[in-house]
């Protein structure tokens, strides 16, 4: 488990790295408009239940590297698995509507790699364990046949996971836990909370401009 406290002005910094642009609501970040959450298109993902049944609260990781837009690596010997978990991945930032970070199935060859590599932060999917001994190409490797998350010793600074990191965890599990909510209902609940969080955030955010520490 990953969720310990971490420096709080490094937290915060890693955090409002991306906070400007969602109070601008730029395309490239996307709104958080209730509209938006069309049950239809969330079923077109697979199950952010099933996601959360098999990580629990180290869920969060993968929410924290999405919005810091890292690169996720995710491995399985069944491109079955490989598919469905990486293409349900977006809806946990589903309020950017970006589905350009999605690699579903990438062979290790210089070609394909070469095309990845030069992403920001993407979401990529392997079938060849191999890639677990590459890690200039992730951030965070997912090993969904042992159901592992690790995240990379260059990304744990960044990375570190404090109060508001184990707040958005409880939610996404505490959601994913209710019988009553549907997958749709549960991306919802995620990005409300992330603009909750956001908002909460934004004095820290222009102090931090200023260059001076947070309290």
């Amino acid at each position: 488990m990953y969720l310990k406290h971490g420096h709080p002005v490094k937290m915060m910094e890693s955090y409002t790295a991306v906070l400007t642009k969602w109070i601008c609501q730029s395309e490239e970040n996307g709104s958080f408009l209730s509209k938006d959450f069309d049950a239809r298109k969330a079923y077109l993902a697979g199950s952010i239940k099933d996601i959360v049944s098999q990580f629990g609260m180290e869920t969060v990781i993968l929410h924290t590297a999405l919005m810091l837009k890292k690169r996720i690596v995710v491995y399985h010997p069944k491109i079955e698995a490989v598919q469905e978990f990486t293409r349900t991945l977006p809806a946990l930032v589903w309020h950017r509507q970006d589905g350009t970070i999605l690699h579903s199935y990438v062979h290790l060859n210089a070609n394909e790699l070469e095309v990845l590599q030069v992403c920001t932060g993407y979401i990529a999917g392997f079938v060849d364990l191999g890639v677990s001994n590459r890690p200039e190409l992730y951030n965070v490797f997912v090993n969904l046949a042992e159901s592992e998350i690790t995240i990379a010793p260059l990304a744990k600074e960044a990375m570190a996971m404090g109060k508001l990191h184990t707040e958005m965890g409880q939610l996404i599990v505490q959601s994913a836990e209710d019988p009553e909510k549907s997958d749709s209902q549960i991306i919802q609940n995620i990005a409300l909370k992330t603009r909750e969080i956001f908002t909460n955030l934004a004095p820290f955010s222009e102090v931090l401009a200023d260059g001076e520490e947070s309290p």
